[in-house]
């Protein structure tokens, strides 16, 4: 079994749990997702299965888009709603849209991000989490990381009660970013605490919601023998890259052992290239400048 599946992963679960399940499910331990999601948040996880498990770098180098709320008036010690309070300030007089769009609008492009002390980012052969359960504060190395972009998706929500203002946004990302430290920053630049109070996963790996299935369906997918209609096949996570349907001259002589091919019988120009053999992308090729060659960069041969 070779593929990709698009898990939307519920609430309460972690990747882990994820991971666990599904080896049950598909009877193999050959299976990697690409990108943890914390327990509270929800949305697409694309797992990987088999030969797709040489893959999992690839799709968790790619952008992945979030759409969630930012609530300004507290913050806590996870800088989501699950941790301990640790500040509040009542929002008197809530921002209005423009001021809010101008606010998201400074943090996008390249951005340094200090990484959360709630978060698995390792430092001395620890994880941070560790550190912060014992009470104990880390100075963490800030990262630079891409907000293609951050915009409010509708009205925000004054709650006149609890002097709080809850904003709804959609943000694309690179890789490495924790978009809980976003809303945190957010609420930083007007000297207001405030945390990310919801999240889902939109996007992962070119899938979106709409091509995820629940653990539920996965296992009555494989209990009735139709596992194949939702898992996808290798390709679907290498749209980026530009496709070279080889023939069978170029797969036995070349491909098949992980030959260097010269550009001329490829036919194309292009840093990374994918070689597609009867119906699936067999292994990605890398252009080498000083040999002026195609050399192996991904192998897959999943035939």
């Amino acid at each position: 079994m070779n593929g990709i599946i698009a898990l939307y992963k519920e609430r309460g679960m972690t990747s882990h749990d994820c991971i666990s399940s599904l080896r049950k499910i598909l009877h193999t331990k050959k299976i990697g997702h690409t990108g943890t999601l914390d327990p509270d948040v929800d949305g697409v996880l694309p797992i990987c299965v088999g030969t797709a498990t040489k893959l999992s770098e690839l799709i968790m180098n790619s952008g992945k888009k979030y759409r969630g709320e930012i609530t300004l008036g507290f913050s806590t010690t996870t800088e989501d709603i699950s941790g301990e309070i640790i500040d509040k300030k009542p929002i008197l007089t809530p921002l209005d849209n423009e001021q809010i769009n101008s606010l998201l609008e400074k943090l996008t492009g390249d951005i340094e991000q200090v990484p959360p002390m709630y978060s698995a980012v390792k430092i001395n052969g620890k994880k941070l989490y560790e550190y912060a359960r014992e009470g104990i504060e880390i100075d963490r190395p800030a990262r630079l990381i891409h907000i293609s972009y951050f915009k409010q998706i509708k009205d925000s929500y004054y709650d006149e009660v609890n002097q709080t203002q809850t904003i709804y946004f959609e943000v694309g990302c690179s890789k490495g970013t924790y978009v809980r430290t976003l809303a945190v920053d957010f609420g930083r630049l007007i000297n207001v605490p405030s945390v990310m109070s919801d999240l889902t996963r939109i996007e992962s790996g070119g899938f979106t919601i709409a091509d995820t299935s629940t653990l539920a369906e996965v296992k009555e997918k494989m209990d009735n023998d139709e596992i194949v209609e939702i898992l996808h096949p290798l390709k679907a996570a290498l749209t980026k890259y530009p496709t070279v349907l080889i023939d069978d001259n170029l797969w036995n002589n070349y491909v098949v052992n992980g030959a260097f091919i010269k550009p001329s019988l490829l036919n194309i120009d292009s840093k990374i290239i994918a070689l597609e053999y009867q119906g699936d992308i067999q292994a990605l090729y890398q252009f080498d400048s000083e040999k002026n060659l195609y050399r192996p960069y991904k192998m897959l041969k999943t035939i």
